[in-house]
């Protein structure tokens, strides 16, 4: 008797946000796409590379009509039958409410995202899971929260990625009134005091979204392996306690780990048509020259191709990304290489850009110092002109420009800590390893000598420049690579399963 075929296991993404899926898993894949953050590029690479692995992958997220350029009210009614019907190879569910058709950004400001997140929500419940009948279910931050719960009282297992910190808390009887079921799973959620009975906690007993996720998952991970094990040994005072508890719960329970996200592909001078003057690691001295010509004509520094270029990509933010720190030593240090002919370059939004704006016009360095609106161009262009990346954050948990600049042969400057300490590593020309400069101390004075060693770097002969940018961006552009973010996430998914995601010998699945 011939053996019985065996399915693959199913897994089923859920997202809120995501830059690209595969053309072949539906008919609105090649229109699929609705960012705000790395969430979005690396939930894109793993459903394209488990695609790509031949594995039942499927994804669930927001219908944003029109940021998917979609305007259904065209079609005719037989048209939209099958447009929106649930073919047999797809694999693309889309959320059906009207918050999400005519949004132009992902998230809102304030309490509209609490709204977002619970249509979401009750839609991957009610009709997603239910549909696809998924083996494993993989959901990404408090947006998700509560499907976990959801999971485990359907007997699912889940993995919940911590993206970020950020949380909400909202009543049991407001999740109730968007259309969610919460009594069949309420007491796998983490609320704001121990729950003493369903109808005590319903309305006055808060839930925490991001606490739930990470209580209720079978397994969590972060995005970067040093911020997980930062939280856990009780760095950071600004994570609440709920989320550092759950997340030490998990790890101690040899249930968490920390998986680094990766830049976008199109991040690659090869191939970015953002930037004038295209290279690889074999070609870029002059082509970075000739970027460095069009990024300073096109800030107002001085045109200079032999000028050390500081470049700042992150939002100005002084609570996290540290700006701070370069403002008390922005004159300082570009007096001190004023012969160097030394420049920074702001390009980034946030409530810190006036006092740069205040340090250019005090001092009239306008030619040496540049305060520019995030521009996505211009900052491709910042990462393809500069020499040095500035990532002096107080704590990240994972971030990304740190990975694009050497791919773009940028060397980053950062402060030792999270997904920083796990992507640069200090400089040693002679011996030709790592790929940038850390400083231990954060303050100023810390940044001071980070940027100290940059120059240090920057006035070595051309030939040890022209070697070492040439191999840490080999290096990076293998490293730095959704491929090996994938990797990580299918090796987790067939630990939680305990089975291969594609069986060779099963036939189709």
């Amino acid at each position: 008797m011939a053996k019985e075929k065996t399915r693959n296991p199913r897994i089923l993404i859920v997202t809120p946000e995501i830059t690209y899926l595969p053309d072949g898993m539906g008919n609105l894949a090649g229109k699929m796409s609705a960012k705000a953050g790395g969430m979005a590029d690396v939930s894109a690479s793993l459903v394209s590379a488990l695609y790509e692995l031949g594995a039942d992958v499927h994804v669930a997220l927001p219908h944003y009509r029109r940021m998917f350029h979609e305007e259904t009210a065209q079609l005719v009614a037989d048209e939209l039958r099958k447009y929106k019907s649930h073919l047999p190879d797809e694999r693309i569910h889309l959320a059906e409410d009207r918050c999400f058709y005519y949004r132009d950004t992902v998230y809102d400001r304030g309490d509209g995202n609490v709204k977002l997140a619970l249509a979401f929500q009750r839609e991957v419940i009610n009709h997603c899971i239910p549909y696809v009948q998924p083996d494993l279910i993989h959901c990404n931050d408090w947006m998700t929260g509560l499907i976990p719960a959801a999971a485990r009282r359907m007997g699912i297992p889940c993995l919940f990625t911590v993206h970020n910190i950020h949380t909400q808390k909202i009543t049991l009887d407001r999740v109730e009134d968007m259309g969610i079921d919460g009594a069949e799973f309420w007491n796998n959620l983490y609320y704001s005091y121990p729950p003493y009975s369903y109808e005590e906690s319903r309305s006055n007993n808060p839930i925490d979204l991001q606490a739930s996720g990470c209580f209720a998952s079978h397994f969590i991970n972060t995005v970067s392996p040093t911020f997980l094990r930062e939280i856990v040994n009780g760095w950071h005072s600004f994570i609440p306690d709920s989320i550092r508890n759950e997340i030490r719960n998990k790890f101690n329970a040899g249930c968490a780990s920390g998986i680094l996200n990766a830049p976008d592909p199109a991040d690659n001078p090869a191939t970015d048509d953002k930037i004038p003057f295209k290279y690889g690691p074999e070609s870029h001295w002059d082509a970075k020259r000739r970027n460095k010509l069009a990024l300073q004509h096109a800030l107002g520094l001085e045109e200079n191709p032999d000028a050390p270029l500081f470049f700042w990509p992150s939002r100005l933010d002084p609570v996290q990304k540290g700006p701070q720190l370069l403002t008390d030593i922005t004159y300082r240090f570009l007096e001190k290489y004023a012969a160097q002919g030394a420049q920074i370059a702001v390009i980034a939004n946030g409530p810190y850009q006036q006092p740069f704006w205040d340090i250019q016009s005090f001092h009239g360095i306008s030619s040496r110092l540049a305060v520019h609106n995030f521009d996505g161009r211009l900052s491709q262009l910042g990462f393809a002109a500069s020499d040095f990346t500035l990532m002096p954050s107080l704590f990240e948990p994972c971030g990304l420009p740190q990975m694009q600049a050497p791919i773009y042969g940028s060397l980053a400057i950062a402060h030792n800590t999270g997904g920083l300490h796990d992507t640069v590593d200090t400089l040693d020309w002679n011996a030709s390893k790592g790929n940038g400069f850390v400083f231990d101390t954060y303050d100023s004075g810390g940044l001071m000598w980070a940027m100290e060693q940059a120059m240090a770097f920057f006035m070595q002969p051309r030939e040890v420049r022209e070697r070492e940018v040439g191999r840490i961006m080999a290096e990076s552009l293998r490293r730095f690579s959704h491929k090996e973010c994938a990797r990580e996430y299918i090796q987790l998914y067939e630990r939680m399963l305990d089975r291969p995601l594609v069986n060779r010998s099963a036939g189709e699945s």
